[in-house]
């Protein structure tokens, strides 16, 4: 009998898993935006010192990893399990991460998607006795996706109106058993000028399904997504009989300034109060930069976007008690480097978290 299920796509946490320790780390562009001082780092360039922009993602993941392992007041040998991924080919920044740090590593790809893929997993796995301390994140950079997904950017080539920005950022978290020492995360985040007292835990988690719209267009993401959000978003509040003002703020992935009003119309559609979503929905993709400033059209995306927004944001504003109950909604677009040149559609995909303080 799954004594734990919820619903059709929901699980429920028993012991309900603690972030004990979290980081963000951002690149150049990413710390001049509205968020730059909720970043542990903020690159100088985004070369990060190393010969190819892949080898800087993957240390960037690596100093996320390192910095919220530090902060969590826990030893790498006190770490079970890394659970980690990213859009490039054979998810490398992580699997180069992983070799770096020499811990039992479990690869993921769930696009953009990844972050909250990898915390409904590690929450699963803790809530389980699988695990002590686990490690999760993800990461992505704006070069290596343009290079791979759509056009080398030493092209020069022209993005259309709705192109979203791939975020060079990546975060990281440690999930455990046991509640955080509030006085050594309120320390290690002194810089934010307010100490951090309280825990925040992982209740239940919905995972998603591939929902596909028939967009066709790489450059339209956050239409090709927004579908696989509301329906992640509407089977979670019913399999748990919440509603939406049940949250503080529900919260998207990567959906972008299109895709944010796409999904907003949809839920209103499926019947969910206007001011609810007005009050308390808002999406990574739009909080991450100055929309005409920095002129990143349809807002961020890539896996780094909902991590180091939400390790780097929400997270510390609810350990500050500004945020009570949070639904994290990762979205991704499952699409390859060849799918769209074979007519193929942009299937998405987004799974849930619900988080909450103690």
């Amino acid at each position: 009998m799954a004594e734990k299920k919820l619903g059709k796509q929901t699980v429920k946490f028993e012991k309900c898993p603690y972030i004990i320790g979290a980081a963000a780390v951002g690149g150049k562009k990413e710390g001049e935006g509205p968020l730059k001082s909720w970043f542990d780092m903020i690159l100088e360039d985004d070369m990060f010192g190393e010969k190819t922009w892949e080898k800087a993602e993957s240390k960037m993941l690596k100093e996320a990893m390192q910095t919220a392992l530090q902060k969590s007041g826990k030893d790498k040998k006190d770490i079970d399990l890394v659970l980690s991924g990213d859009l490039l080919n054979q998810i490398m920044s992580s699997s180069f991460m992983a070799r770096d740090l020499h811990l039992p590593f479990l690869g993921l790809y769930g696009a953009c998607s990844t972050m909250t893929e990898s915390l409904l997993l590690g929450s699963m796995l803790t809530d389980g006795g699988f695990a002590h301390n686990i490690i999760v994140g993800a990461s992505s950079h704006f070069c290596t996706a343009e290079r791979q997904f759509r056009m080398p950017v030493e092209h020069g080539n022209q993005r259309p109106p709705s192109a979203q920005w791939t975020a060079t950022a990546a975060g990281a978290m440690i999930v455990s058993e046991q509640r955080a020492d509030l006085d050594r995360v309120g320390t290690a985040d002194g810089f934010l000028g307010v100490a951090l007292h309280k825990n925040v835990t992982v209740d239940c988690g919905t995972i998603g399904k591939v929902i596909d719209a028939g967009i066709r267009d790489a450059n339209q993401m956050g239409a090709a997504m927004a579908p696989a959000a509301v329906d992640t978003i509407l089977n979670h509040l019913e399999d748990t009989g919440r509603s939406i003002e049940y949250y503080d703020l529900v919260l998207t992935g990567d959906l972008g300034y299109i895709g944010k009003d796409i999904a907003a119309d949809l839920l209103m559609d499926a019947g969910l109060d206007r001011e609810g979503i007005k009050q308390r929905y808002d999406d990574c993709g739009t909080m991450l930069y100055y929309r005409e400033e920095q002129d990143v059209h349809g807002g961020g995306s890539g896996c780094g976007c909902s991590a180091c927004v939400f390790s780097g944001n929400i997270l510390k504003r609810m350990q500050r008690g500004e945020l009570d109950r949070v639904l994290l909604v990762s979205t991704g677009a499952m699409l390859s480097t060849i799918s769209p040149f074979q007519g193929e559609s942009i299937p998405g995909i987004a799974h849930a978290v619900s988080l909450s303080v103690c």
